[in-house]
């Protein structure tokens, strides 16, 4: 299994950090508040340690669990901290009303961010487009992810069927952009179409 650190302790966090320690992960959980990732290392058990923020993380995996807003200021901050690493970009850039991106076209936040990494780093975007309340919820849901190096990109996929879930790659990093759209057509299903958040995108592959 994977040794993953989590950057942020929020409840996105909470949710993959769950999975991650009942796929038999290696868990490291990192905030700016120690007390916070004490507190949720105690709630996951099953060996979850606690980080120092700034710090090189434990993990080969590095979940950066943070809001868009300061991503790129907290990759930075890391600096060569993050050197080797696969970054997996869970953020939403989606905006206040959550109708639009707040990205720039023809780029993404997972593009930014890894502008602001090490170049020895790999940037991977997933989990976006997956519900934190949904992933709670134990069930078997598709996470599509992108990125534009391919070891990356299989060991993300490693940690993503450990949890579970099944791995859709959608391509290079240029797609996360994409993936990034899709949450406000998920926030707008949910809001119009459902009228519930107990939704999850999936794909069907038809024989």
């Amino acid at each position: 299994m994977s040794k993953v650190s989590f950057i942020g302790v929020g409840g996105m966090a909470r949710a993959i950090a769950a999975r991650a320690v009942a796929g038999s992960n290696s868990v490291e959980l990192v905030g700016r508040d120690p007390a916070k990732a004490t507190d949720l290392a105690a709630e996951l058990g099953g060996g979850a340690t606690v980080g120092t923020f700034g710090a090189v993380p434990a993990g080969d995996i590095v979940v950066l669990a943070v809001p868009y807003a300061s991503a790129a200021a907290v990759v930075t901050q890391y600096g060569d901290a993050l050197a080797g690493k696969v970054v997996i970009d869970i953020s939403n850039t989606f905006d206040a009303d959550a109708t639009g991106l707040v990205t720039p076209d023809g780029t993404s936040g997972a593009q930014e961010i890894a502008k602001a990494a090490p170049a020895s780093a790999h940037v991977v975007k997933a989990f976006n487009t997956v519900f934190g309340h949904v992933l709670t919820q134990e069930r078997p849901l598709d996470v599509l992810f992108a990125g534009d190096d391919a070891r990356a990109k299989a060991d993300a996929s490693t940690f993503i069927e450990s949890l579970g879930l099944r791995p859709l790659d959608v391509g290079g990093l240029e797609m996360a952009r994409w993936l990034e759209g899709v949450g406000p057509l998920l926030m707008g299903v949910a809001r119009h179409g459902a009228g519930t958040f107990d939704i999850a995108l999936a794909v069907n592959v038809l024989g």
